[in-house]
């Protein structure tokens, strides 16, 4: 099955697509969904609304203690870049957060910088904010120093950035990024490893 050309059928539905992508295995899944192109994550952002709701246990499940990490491998839609992981973990202080990082190269880990975040419940129900105007104030080990959004390069990036996440299965979500409340035209699809 090639889920992108399923995307692009007209009036797809995303509940199917997302039974279909829970009954792969993880290769399968994660090859599928970090295939898709611009025009497919804009279609699933938008056909995804309300179908399969999510919760921070959706990014990290409840069973895991503070500070173990949990990988999001994703493929984004900027011009360059695109492939990247986005780094979740359950925190002791702030138990209805989850700290978090974009990891990528090494490069933009240091030119750039690591891109911290919190993610919460977002106001629209059964959905994610991953926000990075909170920076967390705990991380797991191995991770890289919390830099702040404003410094290095990141300020062009992360900075005043939330991005909204949406569910599609079990292990895959879909997101778009805002700035200063206002949509960006930039997508991304995450797969949980």
């Amino acid at each position: 099955m090639d889920i992108a050309r399923l995307i692009e059928k007209p009036g797809f539905d995303p509940q199917a697509l997302g039974l279909a992508l829970d009954g792969m295995s993880p290769r399968e899944r994660r090859d599928q969904v970090l295939g898709l192109g611009r025009g497919a994550q804009r279609r699933l952002f938008d056909a995804a609304k309300g179908v399969h709701p999510i919760e921070l246990d959706f990014l990290v499940p409840a069973e895991l203690p503070a500070h173990r990490e949990v990988v999001h491998e994703g493929r984004n839609t900027l011009p360059v870049f695109t492939r990247f992981a986005k780094v979740f973990c359950r925190t002791q202080e702030r138990p209805h957060e989850l700290a978090g990082y974009n990891r990528t190269s090494l490069l933009l880990n240091t030119t750039v910088g690591p891109g911290y975040f919190v993610a919460r419940n977002h106001e629209v129900v059964g959905e994610l904010l991953v926000d990075y105007l909170t920076l967390p104030t705990e991380k797991a080990p191995g991770w890289p120093k919390i830099v702040p959004n404003e410094e290095r390069l990141s300020r062009f990036v992360y900075h005043g950035t939330q991005d909204v996440l949406r569910g599609v299965s079990r292990h895959v979500s879909i997101g778009r990024a805002q700035k200063r409340g206002k949509w960006l035209p930039a997508w991304f699809a995450l797969v949980r490893q």
